[in-house]
């Protein structure tokens, strides 16, 4: 059997959320799960990050309201599925997936969404792009469990210290050729866990429902694992009661 022929036909997509703060792997996580699942992923981590370059871009602050939502209202912004796996994300039709993976816009990405004109701007497009998928999809971010699909068939909150997600983001930037030192690349880190879990609109917080998992001591495959075998599970749940 594929994991396809696990996809239930009939009725709306089975939906994936994953929520968890910065550098806990979401990204990642996500993308594999819906490899495994043959799922659409929407990454609105991505979307959000978006936003932020594009302001960045048109000389826009990322607390100024007007200017955000005169933004969004023209945003030429594409998410697309790449074969192989994977997702572009482009701006105006350009690829942007490098550019909206930098430290100052992910900083970016963290102000920008916690202005209630963004939130409110995007969650029609979050919904709709998920909602449009085939067979299922995963959805990763801050508050998809919680806000923009508080009925999602799956939850799940990733998370790890602040050491250790400071440590692969280090990684991962050196890796890419970025000059950076790990107690700067932490104090980001920090900031970034303070502004998501304190702004007034959609903090981040797992849901009451949600599946946690604390990835500190686990590898990437053990965390797709275990979010894997519980969609599944609960896949075939709802199977044996149709």
């Amino acid at each position: 059997m594929s994991d396809e022929d696990d996809v239930p036909g009939g009725g709306r997509a089975f939906l994936v959320a994953i929520d968890g703060p910065a550098g806990a792997g979401k990204s990642t996580v996500s993308r594999l799960v819906a490899e495994r699942l043959g799922f659409t992923l929407v990454d609105t981590g991505a979307i959000y990050r978006t936003v932020a370059l594009a302001a960045s871009r048109a000389g826009i602050a990322f607390d100024d309201d007007d200017g955000l939502g005169r933004l969004l209202e023209s945003l030429p912004l594409e998410l697309r599925q790449v074969q192989g796996g994977g997702q572009a994300v482009l701006l105006g039709g350009e690829d942007v997936s490098k550019e909206i993976r930098t430290p100052a816009i992910s900083l970016g990405a963290s102000a920008v969404s916690a202005r209630p004109v963004v939130r409110s701007g995007l969650l029609e497009l979050q919904r709709r792009l998920a909602r449009s998928a085939e067979a299922g999809a995963v959805l990763e971010g801050r508050d998809i469990g919680t806000v923009v699909f508080p009925d999602a068939d799956a939850k799940f909150f990733l998370t790890a210290s602040a050491e250790a997600r400071a440590r692969r983001r280090y990684d991962e930037l050196v890796a890419k050729g970025e000059k950076v030192g790990f107690d700067e690349v932490l104090a980001d880190q920090e900031k970034r866990d303070r502004s998501d879990m304190e702004r007034p609109i959609a903090p981040l917080r797992p849901a009451d429902d949600a599946v946690r998992i604390d990835s500190t001591s686990m590898s990437k495959d053990e965390v797709v694992d275990t979010i894997v075998a519980e969609v599944r599970r609960r896949l075939a749940a709802g199977s044996s009661r149709d």
